[in-house]
């Protein structure tokens, strides 16, 4: 214990003894961490893949879907261009992944689009990569665990009407599992992670071999091509549309660099080689599922996947490899969500930090998890699910808009770092709140290459805004707008709270001249008598109130007062209309009405508590609807005095 005398006023600092008991939380999430385990709940760039790289990894299993479903309204000669649209998606995918390896490694400290824009675009520019990206992870884990139960249901049809239960089930699921803590999280995903890539790998090895070969086929029994327009001609605008929808393969590129603290030392050089990998495996295996749909005939459809369409033309059948490739598909479509229950309490804490957000959300919780954003992102999530009956279609349009929001903001505040950067002296060095600014010699090509990651990726966006605004994408246009108010909402009000409270010129406040009590009573007995006793510590001044609703029982108190009352003064209320609380506020704000500047009001409430807590519910607790009707009363202070009923 140390204690430390600053102008004799003893201030002392002591290690609290107190040992978290052992309940049912202990057995759901585990033991309670110390906040001296921190350090050793970081993860390696092996458990870093599973974690933060599920969500891009996982969109192979369906960006390929995506596309086909748009091109689908032109018929099915229009397939052909599937494989173009894709190599076009993996360039943008390279400049993205080039562009935020650079943003990796000048912001150690992480936090991705909101931070960067934050310190290089200003508040309004960092409010709206936040809220772009914090949708992004809703959807994320909603659109994942729909696709991942797809799978599910392509291989067991039975299961197609218990769709929704499942998705929600899974959701809570992942939810508990990341509640135990990033270690423990990627620790339990990291096995079905790396047997998703193995399965695929050798799915789209055997199936390139078996073309090459002239023995792949076609598909037998293909389900009906689900046309979600009406029949149209090829022209630039489907193509731009396929596209967008096929753009969903680049969801969850940003994540790592939202989640740089979670590795370990160094933390950058970590980050930045799982970044590579993930883009590495991500364009492989997009590009190899988007060759092979085409020579075996693969359809879209909501009945049947396009990765279960693949993987039995090429093993011919629904045998144990096909089983395989289903079981790693749908649990890494599952485990995509883990990426946005790792990033989503992350940035949610730092929005918190900075007043934006409900500052709850900035406290880690006993696994140090910030386990109440975790805990938000299933519930919202699960309410998307049900809304849209995870349906893949159905949300996906909602999906990549605020990804690529997020990307251009992050692109373009880099962009304007490396400016700043160039415009510093050799020996001049400039702190920002994200990171710390130092000239460097080559900077102009790392603006080049971030100024092409924020051109390409803002031009994706007014692509994607403009196919799929009918399709669903005008929600997000009109709810990320609608988020960024709502966090200038929440930042008022805590600029508002801290002006209130600060004590700058604030001075000595006024001497209490005068303290009134008014204790309101419902009977006399040793509880009210407990009050009583307490109250004249407070003050001389004391009066009891009791409000008649029964004439005979309020006689009967009136005789018990004159004998225990202490000669205090006792005012009986008569209520007409057998009201308790209606009248009681009124004879208070009397009261209030005539209080003097200097004047303190003091309601005490007597409360009795029960041994048992559900013995409660046997009681009016008037004393709690008493105090939450006077709470928000001005000059008055509300205090409850507890009975224990052994």
């Amino acid at each position: 214990m140390q204690t430390v005398e600053p102008d004799s006023v003893a201030v002392q600092e002591r290690v609290a003894e107190y040992q978290p008991s052992r309940s049912w939380r202990t057995w759901f999430i585990g033991r309670p961490l110390a906040t001296a385990d921190a350090p050793h709940q970081t993860i390696t760039k092996k458990i870093g893949l599973a974690v933060f790289a599920s969500d891009a990894l996982s969109s192979t299993a369906y960006a390929t879907q995506e596309i086909l479903v748009i091109l689908a309204a032109a018929g099915t000669m229009a397939f052909g261009y599937a494989f173009p649209i894709s190599l076009a998606i993996v360039v943008l995918l390279a400049i993205v992944t080039l562009s935020y390896e650079q943003t990796i490694h000048a912001y150690p400290g992480g936090g991705g689009a909101y931070i960067v824009a934050r310190d290089n675009l200003g508040e309004l520019a960092a409010q709206t990569a936040g809220a772009a990206l914090l949708t992004d992870y809703i959807l994320t884990v909603a659109v994942s665990v729909s696709s991942g139960v797809a799978q599910i249901t392509s291989a067991f049809p039975v299961l197609f009407p218990y769709r929704v239960h499942l998705a929600v089930g899974l959701v809570l699921l992942v939810m508990v599992v990341n509640l135990r803590g990033v270690k423990e999280a990627g620790a339990t995903f990291a096995i079905p992670t790396y047997f998703f890539v193995v399965t695929m790998f050798l799915t789209v090895g055997i199936g390139l071999a078996r073309y090459l070969l002239g023995s792949l086929g076609a598909v037998v029994n293909p389900p009906p091509v689900e046309i979600i327009d009406t029949a149209r001609a090829i022209t630039p605008f489907l193509i731009l549309h396929a596209f967008a929808s096929g753009t969903a393969a680049l969801t969850g590129v940003e994540a790592i660099s939202n989640g740089i603290t979670a590795f370990k030392e160094p933390r950058s050089r970590n980050a930045g080689i799982t970044l590579i990998w993930m883009s590495v495996i991500l364009g492989t295996l997009f590009l190899g599922i988007s060759f092979l749909v085409g020579p075996i005939g693969a359809v879209p459809s909501e009945t049947e996947t396009v990765i279960s369409q693949l993987a039995r033309t090429i093993y011919g059948g629904q045998g144990i490899l096909y089983l395989a490739i289903i079981a790693a598909t749908a649990v890494i479509l599952i485990m995509a969500t883990n990426t946005s229950f790792a990033d989503f309490p992350r940035l949610s804490a730092l929005v918190g930090a900075d007043g934006f957000l409900p500052r709850q959300l900035a406290f880690r919780g006993s696994r140090l998890v910030y386990s109440r954003g975790i805990a938000a992102l299933a519930l919202i999530a699960s309410i998307l699910i049900i809304v849209f009956q995870a349906s893949v279609t159905a949300l996906i349009p909602l999906y990549a808009i605020g990804v690529f929001l997020s990307f251009t903001l992050s692109q373009a505040g880099m962009a304007h770092r490396w400016w700043k950067i160039g415009h510093l002296r050799a020996d001049q060095e400039l702190r920002e709140r994200g990171s710390t600014l130092r000239y460097e010699p080559n900077w102009q090509t790392k603006m080049l290459v971030n100024g092409l990651g924020a051109g390409c990726t803002a031009m994706v966006m007014v692509i994607f805004a403009v196919t799929k605004f009918h399709d669903g994408a005008w929600v997000v246009l009109i709810l990320i707008p609608l988020l960024v108010i709502g966090f200038s909402a929440i930042h008022r009000h805590y600029r508002r709270v801290a002006a209130s409270l600060s004590l700058d010129d604030y001075g000595a406040p006024p001497p209490i001249a005068r303290h009134r009590v008014i204790m309101p009573i419902s009977g006399v007995h040793r509880g009210t008598l407990a009050a009583l006793r307490y109250a004249h510590l407070l003050s001389e001044d004391v009066t009891a109130v009791h409000v008649m609703i029964d004439p005979e029982e309020a006689e009967r108190l009136r005789e018990k007062w004159e004998l225990w009352g202490e000669g205090v003064r006792l005012v009986i209320l008569d209520s007409q209309y057998r009201l308790l609380l209606e009248p009681l506020l009124a004879y208070i704000e009397e009261i209030a009405s005539q209080r003097q500047s200097n004047e303190t009001i003091t309601i005490l409430v007597p409360q009795f508590v029960p041994r048992h807590w559900w013995s409660n519910l046997l009681h009016t607790q008037t004393a709690i609807w008493l105090r939450l009707a006077l709470l928000f009363k001005p000059g008055i202070v509300i205090t409850d005095v507890p009975y224990q009923i052994e």
